[in-house]
């Protein structure tokens, strides 16, 4: 059995776990390790409570949908979602409606959906249209914003056409990704990111990926207590007991970027620091049994002798991921970008996997105007070879708020850890409602991205 106890001297101003450090685990890798996956921030944030209004108040949530989600820049859909002209992707956030759209001339525009007559909403869903057009009156517009007409013009001569010009928001792409923001005076989307996610994400190339699956669902908890269940990973040992033989849990990694982004890296392949005297082969079981990286009829995969868990997985790894992406990445990827959970976010609610295995991407929306609920969203990114036609994008699957995650067969085993997830997050909504002590305490380090997530925001609602 491999030594998973850490060699690295104890500092008692930063305390971690026991466990084998990610980068102890890099030094092991046998080809070059990008600098990607050797930056480790340490970032200390403090100590304080969050009050639980922040997440139970109508008087907070009002302060993020007026000085917060109206002035950052957040994902609306792929690229590829949106190829032909005409072709609009509708994105609700809180009580805001935004539209984007392909012009005539390709370019990609972004609306606030609402028309100039009396306010009825332009775009109700996704689709394809050659222009703009109002359900209520036919006011018309094209679909660079200009307007076309109405049928009866001759009782709007008091409007100009530049009066009718549709308001628009700014609209950027990264990694295959259309981003808007309502905020004209709000930094470009590149220095928002900040130069980690660009020169990061430049080994993984994104672009290359199609949708090959989208799931939403309305949960019944603040939009935080959601998105923060993904943003740590220490909650495994209770939450997740069946990816405990083989996730390094409380002794992942976190890194702070700025204002706008942070990372977990959680290694697999690797037993929690909270077990004792599991076996190669008993990690290698959980992972085929649990883990949904195998298909749940192969037969049980013997951990050859001399090898680990880890190694093993990574050689069916590379052989699974390479015959996706068409390239043997045995030749240059790490183990650790074909096993681990390598999870990013941008600021406020767009959440990422890095590397070399297929891509989940969450994103965390306010349902409508209700701090109680909110919309969770997953989405799998996968490679194709390069050279052969682009797979299509596929819809999104919406399922009921009452339909457990399993009822999605696409998901496989995430279905089981999203819904051992919905065992806590209403109740977590529910229980800070009765805080008796007001406030939620977090780890200095486990939850550091928590206390990230809740500064930037009162940069915003704080700020001015």
């Amino acid at each position: 059995m491999g030594d998973y106890k850490t060699k690295l001297p104890r500092d008692p101003e930063q305390p971690r776990s026991h466990g084998i450090s990610y980068q102890e685990m890099l030094d092991e890798e046998v080809v070059p390790v990008p600098d990607a996956l050797r930056s480790n921030t340490n970032t200390f944030l403090g100590s304080a409570d969050l009050p639980v209004e922040r997440y139970i108040s109508q008087e907070f949530h009002d302060l993020e949908v007026n000085k917060m989600w109206n002035r950052t820049w957040q994902m609306v859909c792929r690229e590829t979602e949106i190829p032909n002209v005409g072709d609009h992707v509708v994105y609700d956030i809180a009580t805001w409606s935004i539209f984007v759209t392909r012009t005539e001339t390709g370019e990609v525009k972004g609306y606030h959906n609402s028309c100039l007559h009396r306010g009825r909403q332009l775009k109700d869903e996704n689709g394809q249209s050659d222009d703009i057009r109002c359900p209520f009156h036919g006011f018309s517009w094209n679909l660079d914003g200009s307007f076309k007409g109405s049928p009866c013009p001759w009782d709007f001569e008091h409007l100009s056409k530049e009066d009718l010009q549709l308001p628009e928001v700014r609209v950027d792409f990264w990694a295959g990704w259309v981003f808007i923001n309502m905020d004209a005076d709000a930094p470009s989307l590149e220095e928002y990111m900040g130069p980690e996610m660009r020169s990061h994400f430049e080994r993984w190339s994104l672009e290359n990926t199609f949708k090959a699956l989208h799931v939403s669902r309305i949960i019944g908890c603040n939009w935080k207590v959601g998105f923060e269940a993904f943003i740590e990973s220490w909650h495994s040992l209770d939450t997740h007991p069946q990816i405990v033989p083989y996730t390094a849990d409380s002794n992942s990694q976190y890194d702070i970027y700025g204002e706008n982004t942070s990372r977990t890296i959680t290694a697999m392949g690797v037993p929690s620091p909270h077990t004792r005297n599991v076996t190669e082969q008993e990690v290698m079981d959980a992972l085929a049994a649990t883990s949904g990286r195998m298909a749940a009829d192969e037969p049980v995969h013997q951990v050859p002798d001399g090898m680990s868990a880890r190694e093993f997985m990574a050689e069916i790894n590379y052989k699974e991921f390479s015959a996706l992406a068409g390239v043997d990445l045995s030749e240059f990827a790490t183990r650790s970008e074909v096993l681990d959970a390598i999870l990013y976010s941008v600021f406020p609610n767009f959440a990422p996997w890095a590397g070399f295995n297929p891509n989940i991407v969450y994103r965390f929306r306010p349902n409508g105007d209700d701090p109680n609920t909110a919309l969770m969203e997953v989405m799998l990114l996968m490679r194709f070879p390069e050279g052969t036609e682009r797979p299509a994008d596929v819809p999104c699957i919406e399922l009921r708020p009452e339909q457990p995650w399993t009822d999605c067969e696409e998901l496989g085993a995430l279905g089981d850890v999203f819904e051992q997830d919905m065992k806590n997050v209403p109740f977590v909504q529910k229980g800070m409602r009765q805080s008796k002590k007001g406030a939620v305490s977090l780890g200095n380090y486990q939850e550091v991205r928590i206390r990230h997530l809740h500064q930037t925001i009162d940069k915003y609602v704080y700020g001015d």
